[in-house]
């Protein structure tokens, strides 16, 4: 699941992985109303779902981290309307096991940056490679 505004600078980087990974795997671009996906998520019934998402972390931009559920209520998440805490918090009826993965963004208009772009794609060969030990917990 991807969240993010194609228009939107760093905030890109959801929708940019979604295309990256759509022929791998199922892939629900939500753009910036994930809200408006849980009935396609629980159509899926996936065992596992990674969300992905520009995150303000206060790191480098490009710095990818797994965000625990504990650190989600007091991050600045993107640019779309619902918490994402309540979003999983809904998810967890339905899917056994939830990853949140945030990218710190640079910048929020404009196109989007090189760092955050490379990282986009580090991470896209990370998930085909199902390698999730190479990310870091956000502290």
């Amino acid at each position: 699941m991807s969240i993010g505004n194609r228009e939107g600078g760093d905030d890109f980087i959801g929708p940019y992985i979604a295309d990256k990974l759509k022929n791998s795997f199922t892939v629900v671009d939500c753009g910036i109303t994930p809200e408006n996906y849980t009935s396609t998520v629980k159509k899926h019934n996936p065992k596992n779902l990674i969300i992905i998402d520009a995150v303000e972390m206060n790191l480098r931009p490009g710095e990818i981290r797994v965000v625990p559920k504990e650190k989600i209520g007091v991050m600045t998440i993107s640019t779309h309307g619902i918490p994402i805490s309540v979003l999983i918090n809904y998810f967890e009826q339905y899917v056994e096991n939830i990853v949140f993965i945030g990218i710190q963004p640079k910048t929020m208009s404009g196109k989007l940056t090189t760092a955050v772009k490379n990282s986009g794609d580090k991470l896209v060969e990370i998930i085909k490679n199902h390698d999730f030990k190479e990310i870091k917990k956000l502290q």
